[in-house]
């Protein structure tokens, strides 16, 4: 089937759609862990000066605070980084602007490893004469 220019194609808009979707996830879900561990650290603070008499002491739960948060902020600023990048590529694709932002968006879209993410980079892919 040749793209005519005049009307416009199913599996770009499709594209486009299915990162946009998958990008919210990606930030709502970052969003959500960078908050709740950022949030976690002084919780777990003020919630150890009201038990100090935990036997066996509070070792193991300074260590958690100390090692636990750094790496789930880290994926969690990641997977935020990377639905921005999956949302705007996503307008890009409905927008039919650029290609390589379109296909980055849709590989941002893929990179969790989900089945949008994975249609996404086809559909923009098999897309790419409506540029």
């Amino acid at each position: 089937m040749a793209y005519n220019g005049n009307d416009r194609g199913g599996l770009l808009s499709a594209g486009g759609v299915l990162s946009i979707v998958v990008g919210a996830f990606e930030v709502i879900g970052g969003g959500i862990m960078v908050a709740l561990v950022s949030l976690s650290i002084p919780l777990r603070l003020w919630l150890s000066s009201f038990l100090p008499g935990i036997p066996g002491g509070w070792s193991w739960f300074e260590h958690s605070i100390a090692v636990v948060p750094i790496w789930l902020i880290i994926i969690g600023g990641l997977l935020l980084v990377l639905g921005i990048i999956a949302i705007a590529g996503g307008i890009s694709a409905i927008r039919r602007k650029s290609f390589g932002l379109s296909l980055a968006g849709a590989i941002c879209a893929l990179i969790p490893l989900n089945l949008l993410g994975l249609l996404a980079v086809i559909f923009v892919s098999l897309g790419k004469r409506e540029f």
